[in-house]
């Protein structure tokens, strides 16, 4: 039973680590492959189960783009929004609206604010194939 923590603990790391050198937001098959191509022995059932743990927890955003979850790693900040490349995956973190802004849209259809995300998908200058602006 203990080999079986440890071997968890393990895989787990190892899914952490690589979700780390990951400068955007990455799907669990893509994931799995990157671990894969590394040598380490991670069943992909695993490496979602951690990756929705790691998000259940606050510690990796996830979004959905073309049907498909997606994850990366949170900042220390808590309360952040992105903007994501749709065919990268690269994502950069954006200044999010006013509260105000949000509330005051929440009123005019008749909701309450409890809590928020912003993602907004394009695609990066790379993948437009134009230099990125400095």
């Amino acid at each position: 039973m203990s080999e079986r923590t440890e071997r968890n603990t393990r895989q787990k790391d190892a899914i952490r680590s690589e979700l780390r050198e990951c400068n955007g937001f990455i799907s669990a098959q893509e994931l799995f492959r990157r671990l894969e191509d590394a040598g380490e022995k991670v069943g992909l059932a695993t490496v979602y189960r951690q990756l929705n743990a790691l998000a259940d927890a606050g510690e990796a955003d996830t979004v959905r783009l073309d049907g498909q979850q997606l994850f990366r790693l949170c900042g220390d900040d808590g309360h952040h929004h992105h903007l994501v490349c749709r065919n990268c995956g690269r994502t950069v973190e954006i200044e999010p609206p006013s509260e105000t802004w949000l509330r005051g849209i929440a009123d005019r259809h008749g909701f309450t604010v409890e809590r928020h995300t912003l993602e907004v998908f394009g695609l990066c200058p790379e993948c437009r194939g134009e230099n990125p602006r400095e």
